[in-house]
């Protein structure tokens, strides 16, 4: 592998060599994402783990803290962009640990509302800035015409995947 090559344009040039006729480029993009989420989820040493908080916890966290309300888990569901299968499990988890608590609708009480309690909304206070610096350290690499270039790039993606596959 030369210096200047990642694994996403090794694994490129390895497709290229097993099926020459097939058009690999998406890997160029799609490999790399991944590549990148994957590395971004393997971290240890982040203000989050320090927490004891996965990255989905905080989404949820953070979601509660933005709107300044209740929420309910379908909201939390779309705003975080998981099933809700996915966040009744989260919210287990962190109701478990005091973070998150659960109020029965008055009127339909099969409507819940989720808040956090104190010591979730201290802890996302605490944690926010440290995860937003740790993130911040990540890309320092890039300057900041390249940055503004790449979440632009990513916004563009985004949207075009959310008018073809559906956004939460």
């Amino acid at each position: 592998m030369k210096d200047t090559e990642d694994v996403v344009a090794r694994v490129m040039r390895q497709w290229e060599e097993a099926m020459p006729g097939v058009d690999a480029s998406p890997i160029a993009v799609f490999g790399r994402l991944v590549r990148c989420h994957l590395l971004l989820q393997q971290a240890e040493h982040t203000p989050l783990a320090r927490h004891g908080l996965t990255r989905p916890e905080f989404e949820i966290l953070a979601a509660l803290r933005r709107v300044g309300g209740e929420l309910t888990p379908g909201r939390l569901a779309r705003e975080t962009f998981a099933s809700g299968a996915a966040v009744t499990k989260r919210l287990r988890a962190l109701e478990a640990r005091g973070l998150v608590s659960r109020r029965t609708d008055e009127r339909d009480r099969r409507v819940t509302h989720l808040c956090l309690t104190g010591e979730g909304g201290s802890l996302i206070d605490e944690v926010f800035p440290d995860q937003l610096a740790h993130e911040a350290a990540l890309l320092s690499g890039l300057d900041e015409p390249t940055r503004a270039e790449l979440a632009a790039r990513l916004a563009e993606l985004l949207l075009l995947l959310e008018g073809r596959l559906g956004g939460r």
